[in-house]
């Protein structure tokens, strides 16, 4: 029979003796010093689990000064990206003993600015902001001084700490895999000056096309329904129908889709489809969406890196980082076709 070793309230003492190791290395790795081996390391956190030592966070953070809270401002948790992404924050953010507070900004820029001040109802130690519409010098312009990393597509130069995947390469991947299926009339719909839009354009001109205005379709929200109303509108122009759309989300992609098969267009025989994102959903339709998958977890562990670099500096000046993290391009039957 194996030995239960937990404990009621197991101590410090335990883990140390187990791993053999001194209290302090214990306490090195819980405070997560880096001058401990990975070997080390790795044997405590072992000897931690086994016998479910969880250490007094509260009391760690009183002595230090700190709240243990981090806040995380996302546009709105009801789009499966944000809900998706503030999942994967909260667990490696609780593997740091840290707690998170979530906020919605509504993708608002004054609610975005307020942010940036630091205006949560409790104290927080960092932030974290997927921004929409903040712009370099509302950075600049920052008063607040608690530690900052901000997400999304937005470049920041060096204002601020940054976490984004290659946007415009991403885009570049989602186009070039439409016309490597041979369709020569890409639609973008989404159309708005950034990355994924430079994207679009830079694959179109390598492959010697020309860039159509008129098969580049703005919305004026991140929806369904206007992914659908942009696609409608495209398809009624009297203009031949594109044999291919890239849009900026799945949300839209989706929505472009229900146009398609409102209009009586089969995807992907007639018009090839590729979303953005790898939201839950793009795997449950029918036909199954191709889209483009960012890292999140590598997206959450590089800014959860960054919030605690500039935590550790206690406000000591730790130059601004811009960091790119993974993507893939997830192939499915919006694009490959339904294969019984």
């Amino acid at each position: 029979m194996v030995q239960d070793r937990r404990s009621p309230q197991p101590r410090l003492t335990d883990v140390a003796e187990i791993a053999g190791v001194s209290m302090k290395t214990v306490s090195n790795v819980i405070n997560g010093y880096a001058h401990v081996s990975e070997r080390t390391r790795t044997r405590v956190l072992a000897a931690i689990a086994e016998v479910g030592y969880r250490p007094n966070l509260s009391a760690r953070n009183l002595a230090r000064g700190r709240s243990g809270v981090i806040a995380l401002v996302v546009p709105r948790l009801e789009m499966p990206y944000f809900a998706a992404l503030a999942g994967r924050v909260v667990e490696r953010a609780e593997a740091r003993g840290w707690f998170v507070l979530i906020h919605e900004s509504g993708g608002d820029l004054a609610a975005e600015r307020e942010a940036l001040e630091g205006r949560f109802p409790q104290r927080i130690d960092g932030l974290i902001v997927s921004a929409q519409h903040l712009a370099p010098a509302d950075l600049a312009a920052r008063t607040d001084r608690t530690p900052l990393v901000l997400l999304g597509e937005q470049t920041f130069g060096s204002v601020a700490h940054h976490v984004a995947i290659d946007n415009t390469e991403a885009a570049r991947a989602a186009v070039g895999h439409l016309l490597g299926l041979g369709r020569r009339r890409i639609a973008l719909v989404g159309a708005t000056p950034g990355p994924r839009q430079q994207g679009y354009v830079e694959a179109l001109e390598s492959a010697g096309l020309p860039v159509l205005p008129e098969l580049m379709v703005p919305i004026t929200a991140n929806s369904g329904e206007e992914g659908e109303r942009a696609t409608r509108a495209l398809l009624e122009l009297g203009a031949a129908t594109p044999d291919g759309i890239f849009a900026v989300t799945d949300w839209v992609a989706l929505g472009a889709m229900r146009a398609l098969h409102l209009r009586g267009l089969h995807v992907p025989d007639d018009v090839a489809v590729v979303g953005f994102d790898d939201i839950p959903y793009a795997r449950a339709v029918t036909p199954s969406l191709t889209t483009v998958s960012p890292d999140r977890s590598a997206l959450a562990e590089a800014a959860l890196r960054m919030l605690e670099a500039q935590i550790a500096a206690n406000g000591g000046a730790v130059p601004p980082v811009d960091e790119q993290v993974p993507f893939s391009l997830v192939v499915r039957e919006s694009t490959a076709g339904i294969h019984p």
